[in-house]
């Protein structure tokens, strides 16, 4: 059982469970009685909400001739970020770069930054908004099946994983695989042995996990099987851009070099434009001569510098929330106008839901072929699963739970507690 009661004093060494998501972070506690209450987050205009945007904003600032740096996380981070766009850095979907090992560190601020680092600020920011102090706690953390990014080195990513929480204060954490951990949440209402499926879809990863629950057993769940794979909704957001967005921006436009015949405009800047972490990284000089240049002979001048427009604005947080605003429209209605604007750029589209799952079908086809793997891993078949539980935002797609629906039937297809039940399963995992 769980609650949302507000932030109150911790006793030493209380067992929490944080889910640090690509998207949103969420913390829950776990009491002595077996119950759970969510920590809340408040920030300027949103106020009480239960999950904290996974974002960092770092700036500088000067003060009797001493600059200090400062930051802020979540909605926060966005307003300090707009604000001062030049002077600050928005850091974004750090999960997602974990498992890579070609991204090591970067240079902030006049700082030589690692990843861990970043990850640790960004923890010690979200501790302190929900009035914990990371050392006088237990703690278990989530981690992916499969780390986002391409071919990822995931026992390098759970290592740095826990290096960022040590660097966030915590003396020592437990982590668990999220999906186990939404299945120890689910197994709550259980009073009987149960073999379950569970789908965890997060912003960057999905995971799929075949776990034998039996209340009666000390150790309370046996994993049988585990599959995943380094998408999510994320990139669904993906698909409508490349499909409604990017075509706006001169996707498909030509430009000569020399007078010689026409080439395709570069790709890699929508490929970039398409991942909303990696479009403030096309605010450089060289990228914005590069379009520049492309400009002077393109068949369609005016959408690449709309795109310039958009890039040199930084209007990507308003571009993503249209995006996400559509799909979410189409998870209950079966049509949806995705309308963005600035300054020349007029975008007014109506998406049909038949249209959105034609595009994200082939995505659909490798959770398809995910949930087979953890089946064939756990050596069962679709009828040796007793229920079903999904969870993330992803799950509410119906084409995300149709599949389940066509492979185990509507009566074995739960749901629940979407954006907070890895972290209840985290905290009733390690208060166990």
């Amino acid at each position: 059982m769980s609650s949302t009661a507000p932030n109150t004093p911790l006793r030493n060494r209380t067992w929490i469970g944080i889910d640090f998501g690509t998207t949103n972070s969420v913390v829950v506690i776990a009491g002595p009685d077996g119950h759970t209450r969510t920590a809340r987050f408040s920030f300027p205009g949103h106020p009480d909400a239960d999950t904290c945007r996974t974002l960092l904003c770092l700036w500088q600032e000067e003060a009797r001739g001493r600059l200090t740096v400062h930051e802020s996380i979540g909605p926060a981070a966005i307003d300090a970020y707009l604000d001062d766009p030049a002077e600050s850095r928005l850091i974004m979907s750090m999960k997602s770069y974990l498992a890579q090992s070609s991204f090591r560190e970067t240079r902030l601020l006049g700082r030589r930054l690692t990843l861990e680092m970043l990850v640790g600020q960004f923890l010690a920011c979200l501790m302190r908004e929900v009035g914990i102090d990371p050392a006088e706690v237990h703690a278990t953390v989530g981690r992916p099946v499969r780390f986002a990014g391409e071919m990822p080195d995931d026992a390098f990513g759970e290592q740095r994983l826990r290096d960022g929480f040590s660097a966030a204060g915590f003396g020592g954490i437990a982590v668990a695989l999220e999906p186990e951990a939404a299945g120890w949440r689910f197994a709550q209402r259980l009073d009987a042995p149960a073999t379950i499926l569970v789908g965890d879809f997060g912003g960057g990863t999905s995971d799929f996990s075949v776990l034998r629950f039996d209340p009666a057993d000390t150790r309370r769940a046996l994993p049988l099987g585990h599959a995943g794979v380094g998408i999510a909704g994320d990139q669904f957001d993906y698909r409508i851009i490349d499909n409604v967005v990017s075509p706006c921006l001169g996707r498909n436009s030509t430009y000569r070099v020399m007078g010689g015949e026409p080439l395709p405009v570069p790709i890699e800047w929508y490929a970039s434009l398409a991942r909303w972490h990696r479009l403030s990284l096309m605010r450089t000089p060289q990228t914005l001569r590069a379009i520049a240049d492309v400009t002077r002979t393109a068949s369609e001048p005016d959408r690449l510098r709309a795109l310039m427009a958009l890039i040199e604005d930084q209007q990507g947080q308003a571009l993503y929330r249209a995006v996400g605003a559509a799909k979410s429209a189409l998870s209950h209605s079966d049509s949806t106008i995705l309308r963005f604007a600035h300054k020349d750029i007029r975008i007014e589209r109506t998406i049909t839901r038949a249209e959105f799952e034609g595009w994200i079908a082939p995505d659909l086809a490798q959770f398809d072929d995910a949930v087979s793997a953890a089946l064939d891993r756990a050596g069962l078949q679709a009828g040796d699963i007793d229920r079903v539980f999904l969870t993330g935002g992803t799950s509410f797609v119906p084409a995300v739970r149709a599949l389940f629906v066509d492979r185990f039937g509507a009566d074995r297809v739960d749901a629940g507690g979407e954006f907070v039940s890895v972290a209840e399963g985290l905290a009733l995992m390690g208060g166990t």
